[in-house]
């Protein structure tokens, strides 16, 4: 794990802890005779549990999580004004993961794909809000500042919220 994180160039918190949880959403990782356990534990709650008894699938799910935080920090410095900002943070995710496993990608990939089946692309997200806010101080009623707002800047896909 630790050669890999290297490769990604991450080492420290981002990682999983082993055996033990910090409490605080901090993935770590168990080992028993049913497996490997990838939990999530926050305020004494178990949030989730990954259990396998594939490495590989471990991996996999551990440098998801990894690629994607480290995926986070680089597009909020690369932010393009009204672009969805998952348009940088898939793609770098993607190029982070490519370099550990080409399966990797292509489970990633479908992941992606499976949010933007129910969540596509919105370029318009910020400035659809800014402007229905505008409105809405404006004096325009709640709804009649979002059906405006849709209208200048609509939905991805025609979708009617």
């Amino acid at each position: 794990m630790e050669r890999r994180a290297a490769i990604v160039g991450t080492t420290g918190y981002v990682l999983p802890t082993f055996g033990r949880t910090d409490d605080g959403g901090r993935p770590h990782i168990e080992v028993n005779a049913r497996g490997y356990h990838y939990v999530v534990v926050e305020r004494g709650k178990e949030l989730s549990r990954i259990t396998t008894g594939d490495p590989d699938d471990l991996l996999y799910h551990v440098f998801a999580d990894v690629s994607f935080s480290q995926a986070m920090k680089f597009e909020v410095g690369h932010r393009i004004k009204q672009q969805d900002f998952r348009r940088i943070l898939f793609k770098h995710q993607i190029e982070l993961l490519s370099s550990l496993s080409p399966a990797w990608v292509q489970r990633q990939l479908a992941e992606h794909n499976r949010i933007l089946q129910d969540h596509p692309f919105d370029n318009f997200l910020d400035i659809r809000a800014r402007f229905t806010k505008e409105l809405r101080d404006a004096g325009h009623s709640a709804d009649d500042a979002w059906r405006a707002a849709r209208q200048r800047y609509p939905l991805p896909h025609g979708e009617v919220v």
